[in-house]
């Protein structure tokens, strides 16, 4: 049997891949009568006093909503909210197994932005945290500015910021590899969706050099016309000699490349042209260029969203442990430098004298990444003055 129709099966099997399961006991009288009526109502009345006793009394500081409109599933594009159901839960699924969140996958029927941002900001209350999934460009930009103002709980679009994370950390390591200056990289990004912008902003925010963004028409420049809004704010701090063309000449001489767009769109000859390049294609299941093709090009590190290739890039190995941090200090938000945190913690997981030019990323069942994550970006919160409650070291 194939791997396709195994998840099929297996699916069919399942019947859901997580579950509603009681923390309290109820199996007599005494003990109904404390989980429910009337002892229940000794704690409401304390979360009415004052709100943040919900956090002592109930599961919210533990969970995490996973919200999608299911209009970019999975890079099968917009197949609907109830076809990203299987993607929810297994986010849910992952939360669960790899830091011990609890998460609940709820699936919007609509794609208008104020309906949306009004749904998931009037059930907000009975979560510690948002986790936005799969909503395509550029209402994912927008939705998350909006859900950001109006609610109390951090917001966090997992496409957007995860994949930076996990991108920005893979090329801590790969630089540190090929012995390149950061600062002074030339860094190419293809593809200017959600993912695209927020790692290009990222990688700015982390150092690394000059970010030139490139879409279907080439290299993206200030003052471009027909831009959305992402690709508007992040031309205003990238592409900083104001060059034009394609993405061949784009990767004339640059240091790095980051693909997140479409497979084989990326030659052996354009690799050839880059500086002693680092190259992560990660367009799925079929990356922008295969491994060995790049490696023949002169790649020196190659990386992409497979697991069948080293240096996966799997989000994974953020969502799970920042989650982990931000909800055991009771964040109000995720920043930018917190991302910066969580993506030098994942970098540090490895050290110098571990990394290769096929070993630049921890494995994603590297149990030491969901706790340095954790802690880091807890750390950070602290630091900002953005926590509810003292930091305590995450073990």
């Amino acid at each position: 049997m194939d791997r396709k129709q195994l998840a099929i099966e297996k699916h069919k099997e399942w019947k859901g891949k997580i579950e509603v399961i009681s923390r309290a006991p109820i199996t007599n009288r005494e003990e109904l009568s404390i989980a429910y009526t009337p002892g229940v109502a000794e704690p409401c009345l304390l979360i009415a006093e004052d709100e943040e006793k919900a956090y002592d009394f109930t599961r919210k500081g533990n969970l995490v909503a996973v919200i999608t409109d299911g209009t970019a599933v999975l890079g099968l594009g917009d197949i609907g909210p109830s076809a990203g159901m299987p993607v929810m839960e297994g986010k849910c699924a992952l939360f669960k197994a790899f830091a011990d969140v609890d998460a609940f996958p709820l699936c919007v029927n609509s794609k208008d932005v104020d309906t949306i941002v009004n749904t998931i900001a009037l059930i907000s209350k009975s979560f510690g945290g948002i986790n936005l999934e799969d909503i395509a460009a550029p209402r994912c930009f927008e939705i998350e500015r909006r859900l950001k103002e109006v609610c109390d709980i951090p917001v966090f679009h997992d496409d957007q910021h995860g994949t930076a994370i996990v991108v920005g950390a893979a090329l801590l390591n790969a630089v540190k590899v090929t012995g390149k200056t950061m600062g002074s990289l030339r860094v190419v990004i293809n593809g200017a969706g959600a993912a695209g912008v927020s790692i290009g902003k990222l990688l700015i925010a982390m150092g690394f050099g000059n970010i030139i963004m490139c879409d279907i028409n080439g290299i993206i420049c200030e003052g471009d016309a027909g831009l959305n809004s992402g690709q508007e704010e992040i031309s205003h701090i990238s592409n900083l000699h104001k060059e034009h063309g394609t993405l061949a000449d784009a990767l004339k001489g640059a240091d790095i490349f980051v693909g997140v767009s479409r497979p084989n769109l990326v030659t052996r000859e354009m690799v050839a042209s880059m500086n002693r390049g680092i190259v992560f294609a990660m367009a799925n299941p079929v990356p922008e260029i295969m491994p060995d093709e790049a490696k023949a090009g002169g790649a020196v590190v190659v990386g992409t969203g497979r697991s069948d290739y080293p240096n996966q890039i799997n989000n994974v190995l953020v969502f799970p442990g920042l989650f982990k941090g931000v909800l055991a200090v009771r964040a109000k938000d995720i920043t930018e430098p917190m991302k910066v945190a969580a993506a030098r913690a994942i970098a540090a997981v490895i050290p110098e004298e571990e990394l290769t030019e096929e070993y630049v990323i921890p494995s994603s069942f590297d149990e030491r990444v969901v706790l340095a994550v954790a802690n880091a970006v807890a750390r950070e919160a602290v630091k900002e003055g953005i926590n509810r409650i003292p930091y305590e070291e995450i073990r």
